[in-house]
């Protein structure tokens, strides 16, 4: 067992958001800091429509760094990108604890956290002080739970984070901000994309791209797929969609005590459900729009079943509650393996689907 698994073990004795704390307490600490090593190139991935040349195809999902304090240090275990927040224009100290539980016996979690982070000042100041980075580092705006206008909440995110960050995320999928989801909507989210696409093409102007992603929910049947589809693809300004956020569903077989808490879902029984609502994106979009797999990513076949279902690279967290982050060295070794024994070069040819 390496220093870092046992750390991650050790972790876990504690209740998960100390150990939440404590983890990023010991990376801002430097207890566990590996020295990155360069990937094979045969896991380099382009995201054609955003532009993004990543190293490898694992990133790491919002929520775990939520206010861009160890994004170097993550792409340290060797993640291909980063992406910190949710963080809102003004600090909150999100629901009330307990707010995050593990159900172990499934391999998932469930958080009702509520965007709680430091606000936009703090998290500003922090992308600034780091400007050359290993890999890409997104930011993951979200809205203040009291905002009068939600709407201006993420205008003022893209607006602050547009600069220092090399990519953003517009959430809308949390389940644990009272309406958020309802912005999903056609009317609401063309208002939403409207406003924001205004501010991104000023931004644009003045400061040069960035890629722009919309996080989804899971929870979203065929009718609000296409209707997601129609109004992303003509936004203008989005260039990827992230797919998907936690479920309110709690899926049959769930073994752990504490499956009835209030709150998102996320872990190993997300899986299925969020790569089918990957897959219906996939088909709807054709290519207008690229495409990040998140959900109950835990193994290289997971990543192969997400890049298979349209995804060109996917995101991961809750699987590091359980694996700790040397899961992350190997998924990339077990990906590598596959190709070997396929006889393949690219991620591309091993699962059937071109990524420009």
């Amino acid at each position: 067992m390496s220093i870092t698994s046992a750390a991650a073990a050790v972790l876990r004795t504690f209740p998960p958001e100390t150990a939440h704390g404590l983890g990023l307490a010991a990376l801002r600490a430097g207890m566990m800091r590996p020295r990155r090593q360069a990937d094979d190139p045969r896991l380099a991935v382009r995201l054609p429509r955003s532009g993004l040349e990543l190293a490898n195809p694992l990133g790491l999902a919002a929520g775990f760094d939520k206010n861009a304090e160890v994004f170097t240090e993550m792409l340290g275990f060797g993640f291909g990108f980063v992406e910190c927040g949710t963080v809102t224009p003004l600090p909150q100290p999100g629901n009330p604890r307990p707010r995050l539980f593990r159900l172990s016996k499934d391999r998932a979690v469930i958080n009702r956290m509520g965007f709680n982070n430091e606000g936009l000042d703090a998290f500003a100041a922090r992308l600034q002080a780091q400007p050359r980075r290993a890999g890409p580092v997104g930011a993951n705006v979200g809205a203040n739970k009291d905002s009068v206008d939600r709407v201006n909440d993420y205008v003022i995110g893209v607006r602050r984070v547009w600069p220092i960050s090399d990519y953003v995320t517009i959430n809308i999928s949390s389940p644990n901000t009272p309406g958020l989801r309802g912005l999903q909507d056609r009317g609401a989210l063309e208002e939403l994309l409207g406003r924001v696409g205004e501010e991104a093409r000023a931004l644009e102007a003045a400061a040069g791209p960035r890629p722009v992603f919309l996080k989804v929910a899971p929870d979203l049947d065929d009718r609000a797929v296409h209707e997601i589809v129609e109004v992303t693809a003509a936004s203008g300004f989005l260039t990827g969609l992230i797919v998907s956020n936690t479920t309110t569903a709690r899926p049959e077989g769930l073994q752990d005590p504490q499956r009835s808490e209030t709150g998102g879902l996320s872990g190993a029984p997300l899986m299925e459900r969020s790569t089918a609502v990957l897959a219906a994106f996939a088909s709807a979009l054709a290519g207008r729009l690229d495409l990040i797999g998140a959900g109950g990513v835990s193994s290289a076949r997971d990543v192969l079943r997400k890049l298979q279902a349209g995804a060109s690279a996917v995101q991961l967290y809750s699987a590091l509650v359980y694996e700790g982050p040397d899961l992350v060295g190997r998924i990339k070794r077990d990906l590598l393996g596959f190709m070997a024994a396929e006889g393949v070069r690219t991620l591309g040819e091993l699962t059937g689907v071109s990524r420009g």
